[in-house]
């Protein structure tokens, strides 16, 4: 049959049909157009169910977030970067050759590195296209240039002891050999400071570098670009804007801006999180959590991550001798209730510990719990006895003369709210097993200076921030143990020596769990301190974020590893388009 003759017959039909329709009566009309209606509509819904269930909903570029910080920016530059503010802003602007993804290193700007059989010898081959927020392209001298400046002595830069005895040299535009003088297994964690753009730095003498304007208008190579910085009339900026950058070599961030407000301490913050004028803030204080999150009716909400830090009580036996007894020292630790210092003190923003590695390096268990009658008949059992003001006393002979010993001792900390209520519940649960203990407060710079420079404490109330490469040599070695070393338990134990330095130099994870375990035994049946808790990361976010998610942490700043993935708007994609 033609085409012609197929078309005569749909005409046919059709006239056919409209005739049959005018010789309804109104009646049948009506319901026939009833029915007409019903089926087209529910032709349209059939339609859209279908459509509903081959889309979905995704994320998508855009939205803004209004964030708080504590401090002034005054070096936006990995290599100079100390305070939380100058690492938040680095973090964004800058990338380097790997970066952490779910608590694990990545690539970054390098697609792939390897490592020599004896350790000592690390590749790191550049990704295709590299280049700055300039348009500069980023090449293997730019990353020579900033281990260059990091090593350098005169710019006292806080990663040069990350850095010390590695040669940097540029085997090609594409790639970075770094040599080191002892293996060590972390050394990809060390990768992650941002690259400095040689062009423009090396233009900068030394005497100048820390002046610089391109430490508050700084050119990175990371996600986020500064584009404009308030100043008040002082000159002293209040705040600034960062838009996401499209030359990242990275994931794309969703969220197209982040605007930061700067304020002079943490009332003034919660003060502007409480009025709307920023929505979200780091690092609020545990007391402070508490209340926001007591809120349901707020615009933001309460995130917590755990922090890789240690904080406990670090003995210095050789200030009090009493101190040097190993039955004090268990009995001491045995009176501790930990979860009960963790929700008095923290507000329950914490985890306990009872061992010297902080979350992420070990899996938390349960904590032992406090025993008092324990430690009291320990104490007994090694002849100490309730004086007539119930604190323990011990006879002992001391150059052929009869003494006696009073189990007293000071504890000293710094002047932090959760630091001086901890300080109160230990004394409070010491002097239930006989010890009297006085507490001394110092504002934090005076504790260095003072106190621990010194080492001169008979106990301290402190805590430990263990780094990204998660090596803890630094706080346990021997070698460590004067000033300015980090060893301020003054602890020496020759097989605790050995596993640190087997740690540093293991790259294989199993191998390295092994020493971390038998490190983490060795350690806790020497008692050379009473391991308390580990604190939370607070982060009041606008519930407007979605997929944040923050695993355990080194510092403020690494809450941003996991930026890419958050968002704030979304559109609808058909399921065969969505990657």
């Amino acid at each position: 049959m033609t085409d012609t003759t197929e078309k005569e017959l749909r005409l046919e039909r059709g006239s056919a049909i409209i005739g049959y329709i005018r010789r309804f009566s109104a009646t049948e009309k009506a319901v026939f157009a009833v029915f007409v209606i019903l089926a087209a509509a529910t032709a349209l819904l059939m339609a859209e169910a279908v459509n509903d269930h081959f889309m979905k909903e995704v994320p998508a570029a855009g939205g803004a977030l209004h964030e708080g910080l504590v401090g002034l920016p005054h070096t936006i530059n990995p290599v100079l970067a100390v305070t939380d503010a100058d690492r938040d802003l680095s973090a964004l602007v800058y990338a380097g050759l790997t970066r952490y993804e779910d608590g694990k290193i990545e690539p970054g700007l390098a697609s792939s590195w390897k490592a020599s059989s004896d350790g000592l010898t690390y590749t790191f081959d550049l990704a295709p296209g590299l280049s700055f927020q300039d348009g500069t392209p980023l090449t293997a001298a730019d990353v020579v240039f900033t281990v260059g400046k990091i090593q350098d002595p005169a710019l006292k830069s806080p990663l040069a002891a990350d850095w010390a005895n590695v040669t940097a040299t540029a085997t090609s535009p594409t790639e970075v050999e770094f040599i080191l003088k002892q293996p060590y297994g972390s050394f990809p964690a060390n990768a992650t400071v941002g690259i400095l753009p040689k062009h423009i730095w090396d233009k900068v003498s030394d005497d100048q570098f820390v002046y610089s304007q391109y430490n508050i208008d700084p050119i990175g190579a990371g996600p986020y670009k500064v584009t404009s910085l308030s100043r008040d009339q002082g000159g002293i900026p209040t705040g600034c804007r960062l838009d996401a950058w499209n030359g990242y070599a990275g994931a794309k961030p969703y969220i197209k801006s982040i605007f930061f407000a700067f304020f002079p301490d943490q009332d003034h913050a919660l003060a502007a999180l409480d009025n709307g004028s920023i929505d979200s803030l780091p690092s609020v204080p545990a007391d402070a959590a508490a209340k926001l999150a007591s809120n349901a009716g707020e615009p933001y909400r309460i995130i917590a991550a755990p922090l890789s830090r240690v904080f406990g009580v670090f003995f210095n036996q050789s200030n009090n001798p009493v101190l040097a007894d190993d039955s004090v020292r268990q009995a001491l630790s045995m009176a501790v209730d930990r979860q009960a210092i963790v929700s008095s003190s923290l507000y329950g923003y914490g985890v306990p510990l009872d061992g010297p590695l902080p979350p992420g390096i070990s899996a938390v268990g349960p904590v032992s719990q406090p025993d008092i009658a324990g430690a009291q008949a320990l104490l007994e059992k090694d002849g100490w006895r309730p004086g007539p003001d119930g604190v323990m006393a011990k006879a002992s002979k001391s150059g052929g003369k009869a003494v006696s010993q009073t189990l007293s001792f000071t504890l000293y900390t710094a002047d932090a709210p959760d630091l001086k209520q901890t300080a109160q519940s230990l004394s409070d649960g010491w002097a239930k097993i006989g010890a009297s203990v006085s507490i001394k407060v110092f504002d934090p710079s005076d504790l260095y200076q003072t106190v621990i420079r010194t080492r001169s404490y008979d106990a301290l109330l402190f805590g430990e921030a263990v780094g990204r490469d998660s090596d803890v040599y630094a706080f346990w070695h021997s070698s460590e143990r004067n000033s300015p070393g980090l060893n301020i338990a003054m602890y020496a134990n020759s097989k605790a020596d050995k596993l640190l330095q087997s740690i540093q130099s293991e790259s294989d994870p199993a191998a390295r769990s092994a020493d971390y375990a038998a490190l983490d035994k060795t350690i806790k049946a020497d008692y050379p301190a009473i391991f308390l808790y580990a604190p939370d990361f607070i982060y009041a976010l606008p519930k407007s974020v979605k997929d944040a998610r923050i695993g355990t942490m080194t510092a403020p700043a690494d809450r941003w590893a996991s930026e890419a993935s958050w968002y704030m708007d979304t559109e609808r994609v058909w399921t065969i388009f969505d990657r």
